[in-house]
């Protein structure tokens, strides 16, 4: 079994995602107890994207966040440096372009998007800023990106509780559901690492979008951030 550190080494990264790709969409929603399909749903209307527009989708995994956008007549690309996830995204999506790509790298040029959109994987990039900088190199002027990732409980005693289900909780459950408990360990300690709301929203701005705002969603456990790309 392989799980990654705090230091965010793209090899490591990597290989922990390919050890949980099988297991990854089961094992979301036991962990958020369905809220993640919320989440998804929320993401794609935050892109509100229009038929015939090309939104990437980056971090995707195995597509489920992508396949939305598919149904709305959308040309979407879904996107991952985890090949075991690009693997298994093929298996169960295989009408989807699925592509390897590195967030800091992206094979794609200048303009070529209306919208790039992550959920729940800028965190473990080692330089977010500069993920951030590359998203907006490929999208086009007056583009939009919209990032979902886990964020800071807006409840004092709530941010108590929760940071303890996420030491203790998060790997005994995902070793239930036959996933790597190891890298569930990593998953806690990289959501207690990562900025709050404001936080977020000052690195969108370091890496030089407009108008970043955020929605707060089940509390703050998650936050929900959009942003555009300058005219």
């Amino acid at each position: 079994m392989n799980r990654a550190s705090l230091d965010k080494r793209p090899a490591d990264v990597a290989r922990m995602f390919d050890d949980v790709a099988a297991r990854y969409d089961l094992t979301n929603d036991v962990l958020s107890m369905g809220q993640d399909r919320r989440w998804r749903r929320l993401v794609h209307e935050a892109v509100a994207p229009a038929a015939g527009e090309r939104v990437l989708d980056i971090a995707a995994g195995t597509g489920t966040s992508s396949q939305p956008f598919h149904l709305d007549g959308v040309h979407v690309v879904p996107a991952d440096f985890s090949i075991g996830m690009l693997r298994q995204g093929k298996k169960q999506l295989p009408h989807l372009p699925f592509t390897a790509a590195d967030a800091m790298r992206l094979p794609f040029a200048d303009d070529a998007f209306d919208a790039v959109t992550m959920s729940f994987g800028l965190r473990n990039v080692v330089d977010p800023v500069g993920a951030l900088r590359e998203f907006g190199r490929v999208t086009r002027p007056g583009g939009r990106v919209v990032i979902c990732e886990f964020s800071t409980p807006t409840h004092p005693a709530f941010r108590k509780v929760y940071s303890e289900y996420l030491m203790r909780s998060l790997p005994r459950i995902a070793s239930r559901t036959g996933s790597n408990a190891e890298s569930y360990v990593y998953l806690a300690e990289s959501i207690r690492d990562w900025p709050d709301q404001q936080g977020m929203a000052d690195r969108l701005r370091d890496a030089g979008w407009s108008r970043p705002e955020w929605r707060n969603l089940s509390g703050g456990v998650v936050a929900l951030h959009r942003a555009v790309q300058a005219a």
